[in-house]
């Protein structure tokens, strides 16, 4: 037990880095699949009863997912990052229930929403940038 917080800051640190790729591997594809792949990714809108700007939103889920993977590997800008991807995970998740999609389809956004309320509430740990900011800020 002497060792749980080194160890809980390794995890954060793991978790952040395997997140961070995952999310890079699914945004980079959304990207680069311009207009087209924009507005289908955005159409899960319509969950929520929002009818336009499909495109917009599928581009800003494409961007979190990608440079909010890379912020989230480094630890920067954490907790903002953290709360776009809760956002985009929770329209995902809304869209599958109601679409009628099953349990294995719905599983990756519920698995996502666990992981980064998580780090809301654990913050990113020592090993990020955020914390050799803050920890800067402290002893000034």
């Amino acid at each position: 037990m002497n060792n749980h917080g080194k160890n809980m800051d390794i995890g954060l640190l793991i978790l952040r880095i395997g997140f961070g790729i995952i999310y890079i591997g699914h945004g980079f594809p959304k990207i680069i699949g311009g207009p087209e792949k924009w507005e289908e990714v955005g159409s899960a809108m319509q969950y929520l009863g929002i009818h336009a700007f499909h495109d917009i939103f599928g581009f800003l889920a494409g961007a979190t997912e990608l440079f909010g993977g890379i912020l989230l590997i480094f630890g920067v800008y954490t907790i903002p990052v953290v709360i776009l991807f809760l956002c985009t995970m929770i329209v995902a998740l809304i869209s599958k229930v109601i679409s009628g999609a099953g349990y294995s389809e719905s599983a990756y956004p519920l698995m996502a929403i666990t992981v980064f309320i998580t780090l809301l509430l654990t913050g990113p740990g020592k090993h990020s940038i955020d914390y050799k900011l803050t920890s800067r800020r402290r002893l000034y």
